[in-house]
């Protein structure tokens, strides 16, 4: 089992737009690696968008974004001309492929939120986006956000990485899924656990087997962002941001 703090996330932003940076792969504790991606999951953003921010229209190619909010709404503008409005259990999966552009704003309050990107099985794919509305979590506790397509996920990852999130109070166990050739990757976006023995906090992560992680206790009221990932996956990394291989 190898435990990732959250001391390890690389601060980018500003005033109105903070971003912790976190590249999974450093939960093995490399620094000198070449690569700070987890297999074809590359970063997670934590961000803080401040109430009135808007982060003008841009471009990525050949990322797999999906964007999981926190708390508040964001609204989210593209070059589909489509709008939307983001929020706690509503989800959005831009595949971004030969190329899309987007903007994103807060026009009402603060958005505390993941940007989760993803290098994609292959180059030049085309362009998507979609949203989902998630309903009650399954009797295991979790919530199937995103995933490959024989996954069974409603929003498709066009990789060999699914996401999951839990909410859970104080004093619950949780067992975390399970799939064949895939690792698991735990991230606490709020409050904290006791997994292994390890005390684990808001932004901290682990990563190991899913039996070393299996008994995992609720400590403090907590929201779980759970990455399954095949290491083994063919990937492109000529991502405009997933493709970065150090910060």
């Amino acid at each position: 089992m190898d435990i990732y703090r959250g001391s390890q996330a690389f601060p980018a932003g500003g005033k109105f737009f903070s971003l912790k940076v976190n590249r999974p792969g450093l939960v093995n504790q490399d620094r000198d690696s070449d690569d700070y991606s987890f297999g074809p999951l590359a970063r997670f953003d934590h961000a803080t968008i401040k109430k009135g921010t808007k982060i003008k229209m841009h471009e990525h190619v050949n990322d797999e974004i999906l964007s999981y909010i926190g708390s508040g709404r964001l609204l989210h503008r593209d070059s589909d001309g489509q709008e939307e409005m983001l929020e706690p259990g509503r989800h959005m999966m831009m595949n971004a492929g030969k190329s899309f552009f987007h903007e994103e704003s807060a026009p009402h309050e603060d958005v505390e939120m993941l940007q989760i990107l993803i290098r994609p099985e292959k180059a030049d794919l085309e362009p998507l986006v979609r949203f989902w509305e998630a309903g009650e979590p399954g009797d295991d506790g979790w919530t199937l956000i995103g995933g490959p397509s024989d996954s069974g996920a409603p929003l498709e990852i066009r990789q060999r990485v699914a996401v999951y999130e839990a909410k859970a109070d104080a004093g619950a166990e949780l067992t975390v899924p399970d799939v064949h050739g895939y690792t698991p990757w735990l991230y606490v976006f709020e409050g904290s656990i006791r997994v292994g023995g390890e005390v684990l906090g808001k932004g901290d992560g682990v990563s190991g087997t899913a039996g070393e992680l299996s008994e995992l206790e609720i400590l403090e009221t907590a929201v779980l962002v759970l990455f399954l990932v095949d290491l083994d996956a063919e990937m492109t990394d000529t991502g405009t941001i997933s493709g970065m291989k150090r910060m």
